[in-house]
């Protein structure tokens, strides 16, 4: 069985990195991240910046867990205490302010994407209104022009979990609304495959922009290195000259 990841795993990553001398990968690990996120932090190249979260105070690990993992790098960090599930209230889904401007991106892409999904589902997901919903859908946004398409899951405004229940509801919905004719002509195993390939395509979608964004660290990284080697042979350049 998998071990659970921490309640906020790029924020936990993040106090790791700072706070402690366990490796990258230990950290990647116990976080459930790719390694090359947890560089990306530790070299300030990450494109967001997450406020540390301790998981001692959260209970999660011990100050000993974390003293074991570092005098052995190849030591496997304990949860100590899974992370509580947070049941949502009634009302719109709270989005921190640094999230808030991804909105109308997340919007723009279910519209695209999935078109079955209410503006109901929507406001749901994102925690938006209707009427963003549909100044978006008319066109009429105040920055359409700089609207992009972008996934919310990447995006960090749902879970894939949410989306892929949003898109079966949806999926369920529709069906349930066709004619009765066009029902029967349907075989069941086609209903059965099309919601697997439309559930592959969703995990495609998550995998293609982790890879994207684990290539997009490397590369930064690589970029970074390159210019401190270009302005070591400056320096050296300009000591022999000298």
């Amino acid at each position: 069985m998998a071990q659970p990841t921490p309640l906020m795993p790029h924020a936990t990553a993040s106090w790791l990195v700072d706070n402690t001398a366990l490796s990258f990968e230990q950290i990647a690990e116990f976080c459930g991240l790719h390694i090359l996120e947890v560089q990306a932090m530790a070299d300030d190249l990450a494109s967001s910046k997450y406020t540390g979260r301790d998981p001692v105070h959260s209970g999660e690990l011990t100050h000993a867990e974390i003293e074991r993992g570092q005098a052995d790098s190849g030591y496997s960090l304990k949860m100590q205490k899974a992370p509580v599930d947070v049941s949502r209230t009634k009302g719109p889904r709270y989005t921190p302010v640094s999230k808030r401007q991804d909105k109308p991106d997340g919007i723009a892409w279910l519209l695209r994407s999935h078109p079955e999904i209410s503006d109901a589902q929507i406001g749901k997901l994102i925690g938006t209104t209707r009427n963003t919903i549909n100044a978006i859908r008319d066109r009429t946004h105040w920055n359409i022009q700089n609207i992009q398409p972008k996934d919310p899951v990447t995006l960090g405004l749902c879970s894939q979990r949410e989306l892929d229940a949003a898109v079966a509801k949806a999926a369920k919905k529709v069906a349930a609304q066709a004619p009765a004719e066009d029902a029967d002509a349907v075989p069941a195993p086609a209903k059965v495959d099309d919601r697997e390939a439309l559930i592959t395509e969703l995990k495609a979608e998550r995998e293609a922009a982790v890879k994207a964004a684990a290539e997009a660290a490397q590369e930064a990284e690589a970029e970074a290195w390159l210019e401190a080697k270009r302005a070591g042979e400056a320096t050296e350049g300009g000591s022999s000259g000298g």
